[in-house]
């Protein structure tokens, strides 16, 4: 058990350093540092608790936690031998933010808590620098000013410049600024120690709660069983901007952009941790601090090795160098990029550091979608007008949009931008969301802009110096060029570069490890992992992703070509059975032949082909389009031939329309009433498999039926597939082997799939289908009218069309899978549609016992990625 003051606050000594749900990770990586015997700043950590009781007493600290506070600095005082608001020897401290789940300038800090008038003559005395005293002073102010009073941060002028300015410049300026707050607040500025330190504690509970943390944690489904309030971390002050053997910086045990194994990181000399975070002055990079102070730096390696190796996971170490004394600040799991990530994960297990299940189960599938990131296509040829820091990789075009509140607003109205800020501050995440990539002109790779982009995988170029923005014009300019807003640039996250318009981008290779990560996953996953491919080239490049057969072949998207959809058209309108069967003769050859290009690009694995599923009247015009072509028609004089046709084809979509077609005439029903349609397609299908038995093969076709709710209705599509399929054989003189099965996306099916599978060989749900039949929710209107409500206001935790629902449509399938093989004890059940390619429906396809999933080509990774992690999450391989 651990020790405390009280329940509300630990001493890093004595906090559990395990349980970062109460001490936050930032609490939780303090005492951990200090009980391995790092140098840290003495110090305590008031409680996520307290922020959850501070909440519901109305935003009020207890008189319980003001007295423990009291009772904390009493000890604090006596660690440091120093005095809280000794005007002799004052004790200075920051207040940090700090949660369970890491979230980069998301929550407030304040530093320098505890200086006054008096306390500010008192670091005079014990440094002798009365200069660095007083910019001490002044940045306590703007920064309480703008945490705790909130005070616009723009309101503090920028008086001088900063690297010229005296002792009396920076007490001037401490004046200044007190009497901006007192201007902005109508009180004078606290002097009192206590009032600081109390008030900077509930401003950063509140910060919880301000909007940038709020949409952070919507936007990474953060809920309250992840991460419920903000510790508060009140540590003793360490200076870097006492002189030239002092400084500050941030460092990576590893390269976050590359996953080298190299000390990645900027310092500055003589500064503050906000000056290398915020982007106001342009740092160095970490190695070059080896030649100003090698033995900090020497010592910096070292304990850096330790912490990552203690972590198993590369570091992100703020560190503070007073008077060459070196302090670790903080230390956390680094947010890197996805390729990064994955080759730190591969190179960790290769080291020994962690184990092939371990790096798998670290390697998130979110990862491997961010390495799927499109690129500058390297065979055009375009100059970059600007560079900067390739921060975050990827390559995005947009709208140049210059504030967050507005980039939002564009990305509501469907269009892509980018923005384009001097440098970010937490209070723009919302437009980070919004963008497809964010271009600053300061800052350096450890920036806010820099860090937030590469967790949430946007590309980002970042210090772009040779921008110039120009706020009230809204434009920014590089040498004569001015960009306006709302005009197209296009950045590379990777190179640093920014190009004016819409540059063509490409897609992404596969690294060498993500290859082994891929390796890895196959040799400890047990679903199978298909594709959804409609095409000879998606069926090629599903393959070459990795892809173990295709799970959906939609046949109706193969009629969509301009060379089809006429005699489709033609099909539609015909007036009777002979003269339909006239013009699918047409479109027998053409199906043939993407069977066969699709069999032959899957040899060895199996193809799941499903006939016809769309409403007929979807390959018609629209009605609305049709009444007005006609009126055009005839207002213009057309002929009379060209009029009746028109109106013959506005006749046979009027009579094909349904008040609701998806539960309407498609589908296996189409089939039954229209069978010459499906026989058309069986016939394409089973002469393509003959031939390519003749042409050696390995062909594995099969046959699924979809919308299928009664067993009869397979019945008579199973007896039409025998018929074409004996003619096929009898004709070409061979034995064809092609599996017959249906689609599972009818609630009735579900419940009477024991009846179902006499005849089904195999099954494959249709979420999307079953999901709209579950909730009896059109999944068009429902995305667009209530389900982002319903997910605000916490009535489903997610959009069931993108997340299987475990408590309904999972239950339904369980079901469907349990009936179905009490009936065949080998049946092969998959799932196909946009929930394969889902990780967390993965999982629960995973749990209940399917055969497969199948997604779009790109998900293959993720899937194979997701399915290796449902497995060891089950079963009892050591991670």
């Amino acid at each position: 058990m651990s020790e405390a003051i009280t329940s509300g606050i630990f001493f890093f000594e004595k906090g559990d350093s395990d349980n970062k749900q109460i001490l936050g990770g930032k609490g939780a990586g303090l005492a951990k540092m200090t009980q391995l015997g790092l140098p840290v700043p003495s110090g305590f950590t008031i409680t996520t608790r307290e922020c959850t009781i501070y909440f519901e007493d109305n935003k009020r600290l207890s008189e319980d936690l003001l007295r423990d506070i009291r009772k904390a600095m009493t000890i604090l005082e006596n660690k440091t031998r120093r005095g809280f608001g000794d005007p002799k020897n004052p004790l200075l401290v920051s207040v940090r933010s700090g949660s369970a789940v890491s979230m980069p300038g998301m929550m407030d800090t304040v530093l320098n808590v505890g200086l006054n008038d008096k306390t500010v003559q008192g670091l005079i005395d014990q440094t002798g620098d009365s200069r660095f005293a007083y910019d001490a002073y002044r940045r306590f102010i703007q920064l309480f000013g703008k945490v705790v009073l909130r005070v616009n941060d723009e309101k503090f002028p920028k008086m001088f410049d900063e690297k010229m300015a005296t002792a009396e410049d920076l007490k001037a300026t401490v004046e200044k600024f007190k009497e901006i707050c007192q201007n902005e607040t109508g009180e004078p500025f606290p002097d009192d120690p206590y009032d600081q330190l109390n008030r900077a504690v509930a401003a950063v509970f509140e910060s919880w709660n301000t909007k940038r943390c709020v949409d952070y944690r919507r936007e990474f489904k953060i809920g309250p069983d992840i991460a419920n309030g903000t510790a508060v971390n009140v540590v003793t002050m360490v200076f870097g901007n006492m002189g030239s053997d002092s400084g500050t910086g941030v460092v990576f045990t590893r390269d976050p952009g590359t996953g080298e194994k190299t000390l990645y990181g900027e310092y500055l000399l003589n500064a503050q941790g906000e000056d290398v975070v915020a982007g106001i002055r342009t740092p160095s990079p970490v190695h070059e601090m080896e030649k100003e102070l090698s033995g900090t730096y020497s010592e910096l390696l070292g304990l850096t090795e330790k912490l990552e190796k203690y972590y198993k996971y590369p570091q992100d170490v703020e560190f503070t160098i007073e008077r060459g004394k070196l302090y670790l600040l903080q230390t956390r799991n680094a947010k890197m990029n996805a390729v990064a990530r994955v080759r730190v994960m591969v190179d960790m297990a290769k080291e020994g550091l962690i184990t092939k299940e371990e790096a798998l189960i670290k390697v998130t599938p979110d990862t491997l979608e961010q390495m799927l990131h499109r690129r500058i296509d390297p065979t055009v040829q375009v100059d970059a007008k600007a560079k900067g820091l390739g921060a975050s990789p990827g390559a995005a075009s947009g709208k140049a949009i210059f504030d967050a509140d507005t980039a939002e607003e564009r990305k509501k109205a469907g269009e892509k931008v980018i923005l384009v800020r001097e440098e970010t501050r937490p209070e723009d995440v919302h437009g980070f969301f919004a963008s497809q990539g964010i271009l600053t002109s300061r800052g350096g790779k450890t920036s806010h802009a820099a860090v937030v982009a590469r967790g949430i995988g946007k590309p980002c170029v970042a210090g772009a110096a040779e921008i110039k923005i120009d706020m009230v014009n809204r434009q920014f300019s590089v040498g004569n060029v001015v960009v306006k807003e709302e005009d197209f640039i296009t950045i590379d996250g990777t190179t640093g570069e920014v190009f004016l318009g819409e540059v063509p981008t490409v897609e992404p290779e596969p690294t060498p490890e993500m290859a082994d990560i891929l390796k890895w996953a196959d040799e400890v996953r047990r679903l199978g992992v298909r594709a959804n491919a409609d095409t000879p080239e998606n069926a090629k490049l599903a393959r070459s992703l990795g892809a173990e057969g295709v799970g959906l072949c939609r046949t109706e998207r193969m009629f969509n070509a301009t060379d089809r959809l006429p005699i489709m058209v033609s099909m539609i309108l015909a007036d009777s059975e002979d003269e339909r069967r006239i013009y699918l003769d047409k479109l027998t050859p053409v199906q043939k032949q993407d069977f066969k290009e699709i069999l032959t690009a899957m040899e060895g694995y199996p193809v799941t082909i499903r006939l016809l599923d769309a409403p007929l009247h979807e390959f018609l015009p629209n009605i609305e389009e049709l009444v007005e072509e006609v009126r055009n028609l005839k207002e213009s004089g057309a002929p009379d031939s060209e009029i009746r046709e028109k109106e013959r084809v506005l006749s046979k979509a009027r009579a094909l329309a349904e008040v609701n077609p998806m539960l309407g005439h498609r589908g296996v029903r189409v089939g039954v009433t229209h069978p010459e349609i499906y026989e058309s397609q069986l016939k394409a299908i089973c002469e393509a498999s003959a031939e390519l038995v003749k042409e050696g093969v390995n062909a594995k076709p099969q046959i699924m039926i979809p919308q299928l709710a009664l067993k009869q209705e397979l019945v008579n599509i199973q007896d039409l597939f025998k018929k074409v399929r004996g003619e096929v054989e009898e004709k070409e003189g061979v034995k064809l082997d092609i599996k017959f099965g249906t689609m599972i996306e009818v609630v009735r099916a579900c419940v009477t799939a024991d009846e179902i599978a006499e005849i089904a060989e195999f099954f494959s749900f249709g979420t999307n289908d079953l999901t709209q039949a579950t909730f009896s929710f059109s999944r068009e209107d429902a995305e667009n009218k209530f389900l982002p409500f319903y997910e605000e206001r916490g009535i489903i935790d997610q959009n069931p069309f993108q997340t299987i629902d475990k408590n309904g449509v999972a239950e339904l399938m369980q079901i469907g899978i349990t009936k179905g093989r009490s009936t065949r004890k080998d049946l092969e059940v998959g799932i196909c549609g946009e929930h394969g390619g889902d990780p967390v429906s993965i999982e629960i396809c995973h749990n209940i016992g399917l055969t497969y999933v199948s997604c779009s080509p790109y998900r293959i990774p993720i899937a194979k990625l997701a399915a290796a992690q449902s497995n060891l999450k089950t079963t009892k391989i050591p991670v």
